[in-house]
């Protein structure tokens, strides 16, 4: 058995971890970029914790709020030339998967000022400032991994990152994810299975990851099912702690293995159609695990100890009638995203033989 493992990002996980643990603030710079989008840093409370923390300690901080979904390379561009007029130290990103990846871009971009966006694709970068993430959701799994994913000029969804990328600090606080809905609580728990998944199917798995894996996909199992049955579940402060920690072990999970195919499969859907992220990749689980499951199914077994069989793991996903989400795709469309997946490295590392008509038919079966 040979494997390395590297995660240097120091997490705080809990109720008021921000304030427990501010004095974490003192060392780490004299003025803050914070990066969010418009609403959710400050409606869930987190905007105001950090806030109170940098006026504590005599930080200044000036305020990014214009980040959207799927952050683009023209926004990124924009927010670099704010930081470096407002000479910032060091970046805060709260939110959840795109101010997260935004911050991490920016880190980059502002300690080398040279760069264009274009850059960070190269991977050639030593020196970042110092990143803080604060996640408000629970899926992505950004606040302790080293990957930033943008979409492009193009509309293509590329991915970087090298070990200046890994966040300095994270803090995960659950109560900040009680403000989500069904269909957010749904599109981001589903991301982070997605992740543990595909990290156990993956090629660079190691017995340590799979035991993130493992502890994650129970945890999702346990209480996704619970938690959209109800209203008063989704403000379930219990629940959203289970959850929250599913998405942190499954990013530990995705630092160290990265992502496999389904994931590249669900970029298409997410760029041309706006299905969002976590579903568009969850979508793909099953059609991706049967064909390992026909080739190669000693690779799955971490999985069975969760879900038991691949029936249980069909109903499981059945039940989530993520299919609400999916719109009717043009065929034009599949043969680019079939050719783009083929070609990724991505499918290198996914435990089976995949041709042309069966991508095709993937996204065939998913989206009807």
């Amino acid at each position: 058995m040979n494997f390395s493992f590297f995660n240097p990002t120091k997490v705080f996980f809990g109720i008021d971890c921000i304030s427990n643990y501010d004095n974490h603030f003192l060392d780490i710079g004299k003025k803050a970029l914070i990066v969010t989008g418009k609403s959710s840093a400050k409606k869930t409370g987190a905007y105001n914790d950090i806030i109170s923390v940098l006026k504590k300690y005599n930080i200044d901080h000036v305020l990014f709020d214009d980040v959207s979904e799927n952050p683009n390379f023209e926004i990124i561009e924009r927010a670099k030339d704010f930081g470096i007029k407002n000479n910032v130290d060091f970046i805060i990103g709260i939110g959840g998967g795109s101010p997260m990846d935004a911050a991490k871009a920016l880190a980059v971009l502002i300690a080398n000022p040279d760069f264009d966006v274009e850059d960070l694709y190269n991977n050639n970068f030593d020196k970042a400032l110092k990143i803080v993430e604060i996640t408000t959701t629970s899926g992505t799994g950004s606040e302790v991994t080293q990957y930033s994913v943008l979409t492009d000029m193009d509309n293509n969804k590329r991915g970087f990152g090298n070990f200046k990328t890994f966040p300095y600090i994270s803090f995960v606080d659950p109560k900040y994810t009680l403000e989500l809905n069904f269909d957010l609580t749904l599109t981001t728990a589903v991301d982070a299975m997605s992740h543990s998944i595909e990290g156990l199917i993956s090629n660079t798995s190691t017995d340590l990851t799979d035991l993130f894996a493992k502890k994650s996909l129970e945890l999702i199992k346990n209480t996704l099912p619970i938690i959209l049955s109800s209203e008063s579940n989704l403000n379930d402060l219990s629940l959203r702690n289970d959850l929250s920690l599913a998405s942190m072990y499954a990013g530990m999970v995705i630092s160290q293995t990265g992502t496999v195919l389904p994931h590249v499969l669900g970029y298409g859907l997410t760029s041309n159609y706006g299905i969002r992220h976590g579903v568009a990749t969850a979508l793909f689980q099953l059609p991706v695990i049967r064909k390992i499951n026909s080739e190669n199914p000693q690779k799955l077994d971490t999985l069975y100890d969760v879900f038991y069989s691949f029936e249980d793991f069909n109903n499981f996903i059945n039940d989530l009638n993520l299919d609400r989400y999916c719109t009717k795709l043009k065929s034009e469309d599949i043969d680019s995203f079939t050719k783009n997946a083929l070609n990724s490295k991505h499918i290198k590392k996914t435990p089976a033989t995949f041709t042309y008509d069966d991508i095709f038919s993937f996204y065939s079966e998913v989206c009807k």
